[in-house]
């Protein structure tokens, strides 16, 4: 009865150690075919994504700024885009750090992400009529990507003074605008 028992066991644990090595290839396949997956998602760019900006009726002395990727691939847009208000603008608009999402944001082709603009404040100072908004996209390592694409500003300008800030690219309208 013994000599059963081992043949059995013995083949049983072969049939485990196959099947434990086919769940290994398998799952070794799997990273592959995700990195194969990444390498076709590209940065968002001038190129490839179209940009639109429109006022807000809430909350007040706020923008919305819009990126719809017209490409064929997916692209991610990253961190958050560099602004320039007006043509004479000197740096860009400061990056409201606290808007940072969990994860970067992923468009399909026809997908869209979209991030809010806050114009002004009374607590900022100074103060100018922009009738321009340039903007540049964010590469991977949170540098510029090449293009600028400058957009007209609704209403022959907007006003905006030293509080003027964006959040970083947001899945959806709401939260752009939520800060």
């Amino acid at each position: 009865m013994r000599i059963a028992t081992r043949s059995v066991s013995r083949a049983a644990a072969s049939c485990v150690v196959a099947a434990l090595a086919l769940v290994g290839v398998q799952a070794a396949a799997q990273p592959a075919s995700a990195a194969t997956k990444a390498a076709s998602v590209v940065t968002c760019t001038a190129a490839n994504t179209k940009v639109t900006v429109t006022e807000v009726s809430r909350p007040i002395n706020h923008l919305l700024l819009k990126a719809t990727n017209t490409g064929t691939k997916p692209c991610y847009a990253y961190s958050a885009p560099f602004l320039r208000a007006g043509a004479d603008a000197q740096a860009p608009l400061a990056w409201a750090d606290e808007t940072t999402p969990q994860a970067v944001v992923t468009l399909k082709p026809g997908q869209s992400a979209y991030a809010g603009i806050l114009t002004s404040s009374p607590e900022g100072e100074g103060g100018f009529q922009a009738k321009t908004l340039g903007v540049i996209f964010t590469d991977r390592s949170g540098g510029a990507t090449a293009k600028e694409k400058t957009l007209n500003l609704p209403h022959d300008g907007v006003f905006f003074n030293s509080a003027a800030t964006v959040t970083y690219w947001q899945d959806n309208a709401q939260d752009a605008l939520a800060w």
